[in-house]
């Protein structure tokens, strides 16, 4: 037995983390002191000065435990990992784990590339971002390896005879590769790309207007239109990123929102003065945490896993610990980072414009959430009215979200055969609980037993008490008739489980045109069509299962076959094939790559490397 007052007289008086614990010994809160001695004492003293979060948890206090840090500053970086780790109650937490796309220019290669990426290394690359609207960011290095034709494949060295891809013959890349543009003629259209990044559209512009001047005049109007149509998408790109700064440091602005019913943290990138995004952020909070305590545990949460720092973050007020604050962030950042919050100036009245546009965003937000409740409600009732016909429901509905847990199949033949689980809480996929199955046990094409195989392995785990598995939903669907719905049954009947079963039986277009179940030990077929919302509910259901099925499938099959090819090249055994797809990634990085990075892998020599390289492009 935990003795809360014995072990509050062991603590020292020293800089730490504390982690309280409920009578199950899950850590409900955690929590960073410059004295522990001091800190963990306040909790367990009058609780008459106390706000209700602090009561309600020390309530359900049964034990506490501490580790020591050399400074207040370890204790913030332990605090931040083990708030990661545990996901306490009682702690903010953001409810989204969100990368953001950058642009980068792969400024260090001779023939530099343009590419979308989420990852940001010190690799000699120019990064432009973060950009919250990922399609943006695509329709941006669209339109720039359009205009510039600029090289795509990832190849450096170009030896004598090398074959030029289908971009080259299509016109949309130069031919890099066949000696027809110098390094210098490339670094010059670079350059024009990384001005537009910059926000500076008047060179692009002017150039797209010369080319389809150009086309016109020799009258090749398809070409003409289609420079139009870049000129147009070009002047509404660079029109959603709007001057807000004349200071053109990297900038963030945080503010916190109040909804109905939730309050969020909202986020805005300021980049070279111009407002290049703004990201929401759900929070699991108390009604009691303060602002204050909102922006502290979104500065540690969000940039402790951030990939860009920027070199000031705006706030509507400074937090009580701005000094450890700024120190944290700019070892994360590798720079020095400033917090400030503005009285006056064009940053004041960043904030102000940036409250205002808030305002309307949390109205949106409140209209949105109240039409998905509606929406959660109808859905809930038609599943309960069919549950109820099942036999599962003999009590009034009470308003919760069903979880529905979706099975299907997806093979080539009989084989790579694999099975997918998906599940959605009420409207919404819960992607944390999806699962794939590797069959193991079932040889060529056999539906049925391929799924009570996936049912068996399902079930088997959660009987044994693993979590990853223990919440039984309340709706299996499968994707199928009759015949796999008395699968599913039988198998489950086995197991000595009870749960509701229906199939997605599907129309001549392979979406789903009605569900069948048993009611009352005779089978039952529901239209779907005189059901609008529950149609469209399990269309969703079945594509989204069918895709995740087909992706893992079609996963398994091409890491077999492109591995065979790897198998063909003389020389290449089971440990360099190994060697060399985890350096690569894939077959086709393999393919595209040089002999000089071909060597870089442990095992490759020159020659091997050549013959690599011919293999493919002979």
């Amino acid at each position: 037995m935990f003795d809360i007052q014995e072990n509050l007289k062991k603590l020292p008086d020293s800089p730490g983390v504390y982690l309280h614990k409920d009578k199950l010994g899950q850590v409900i809160y955690v929590g960073k002191a410059v004295s522990l001695k001091n800190r963990v004492r306040q909790y367990f003293q009058s609780s008459r000065h106390m706000d209700p979060k602090v009561r309600s948890m020390v309530s359900q206090i049964e034990e506490f435990e501490y580790i020591t840090t050399g400074s207040e500053m370890e204790a913030l970086i332990l605090e931040c990992n083990l708030i990661k780790k545990y996901s306490p109650k009682y702690n903010v937490l953001l409810r989204d784990d969100k990368t953001y796309p950058y642009i980068k220019v792969t400024m260090e290669e001779t023939y530099p590339r343009l590419l979308k990426t989420r990852q940001v290394k010190k690799d000699g690359s120019k990064y432009f971002g973060p950009y919250s609207d990922a399609g943006a960011v695509n329709q941006i290095v669209d339109l720039l390896n359009q205009v510039y034709a600029l090289k795509k494949c990832s190849a450096r060295v170009f030896p004598k005879g090398f074959r030029p891809c289908l971009n080259y013959h299509i016109k949309q890349c130069d031919g890099i590769c066949q000696g027809t543009v110098s390094p210098a003629e490339y670094r010059e259209k670079i350059d024009h790309a990384v001005e537009f990044l910059r926000g500076r559209t008047k060179g692009i512009l002017s150039h797209l207007e010369e080319e389809m001047r150009k086309a016109s005049e020799n009258l090749d109007f398809e070409r003409a239109a289609e420079y139009r149509d870049y000129i147009m998408a070009a002047k509404a790109l660079s029109e959603k990123q709007r001057v807000v700064l004349q200071d053109t440091k990297d900038v963030d602005l945080i503010l916190v929102a109040r909804g109905a019913k939730q309050r969020h943290v909202v986020l805005f990138f300021v980049r070279d003065g111009k407002l290049s995004g703004r990201e929401t952020y759900d929070l699991q909070s108390m009604e009691e945490d303060t602002s204050d305590e909102i922006v502290a545990a979104f500065l540690k949460q969000h940039y402790s896993q951030s990939i860009h720092l920027p070199k000031e973050i705006l706030l509507e007020k400074q937090p009580e610990e701005k000094k450890l604050l700024e120190a944290y962030l700019s070892e994360l950042a590798g720079h020095q980072v400033r917090l400030l919050a503005p009285k006056k100036g064009e940053k004041r009245a960043l904030l102000e414009l940036a409250k205002k546009d808030v305002v309307e965003m949390v109205k949106t937000i409140d209209q949105r959430a109240e039409v998905r409740k509606e929406r959660a409600q109808s859905l809930g009732k038609e599943i309960y009215t069919i549950l109820n016909h099942m036999g599962y429901e003999d009590q009034p509905y009470n308003g919760r979200d069903y979880r529905v847990e979706a099975y299907d199949i997806s093979n080539t033949n009989g084989v790579d055969t694999v099975g997918a689980m998906v599940v959605f809480e009420g409207l919404r996929p819960d992607k944390k609980s999806y699962r794939r199955f590797k069959i193991r046990t079932v040889e060529g094409q056999d539906d049925y037993a391929c799924m009570q195989e996936v049912l068996f392995r399902r079930f088997r785990r959660a009987l044994e008490g693993d979590e990853g598995f223990s919440v039984l939903p309340d709706l299996i669907l499968m994707d199928g008739g009759k015949g796999h719905v008395n699968a599913a049954i039988e198998m489950i009947r086995a197991m000595d489980l009870d749960l509701a079963v229906a199939g997605m039986a599907k129309d001549d277009h392979h979406r789903t045109r009605s569900l069948v179940y048993i009611e009352n030990g005779q089978m039952r077929e529901l239209r779907l069509r005189e059901h609008p919302l529950l149609y469209k509910y399990m269309g969703t259901v079945q594509e989204e299962v069918h895709r995740f099925a087909i992706d893992y499938h079609r996963g398994l099959r091409g890491k077999r076959m492109l591995t065979s090819v790897l198998d063909e090249i003389e020389g290449i055994g089971p440990a360099k094939r190994g060697a060399l797809l985890d350096h690569f990634g894939s077959v086709e990085r393999i393919k595209q790559a040089s002999v000089e990075e071909l060597r870089e892998v442990k095992g490759i020599t020159e020659k091997l490397a050549e013959k690599i390289r011919e293999y493919f492009h002979c």
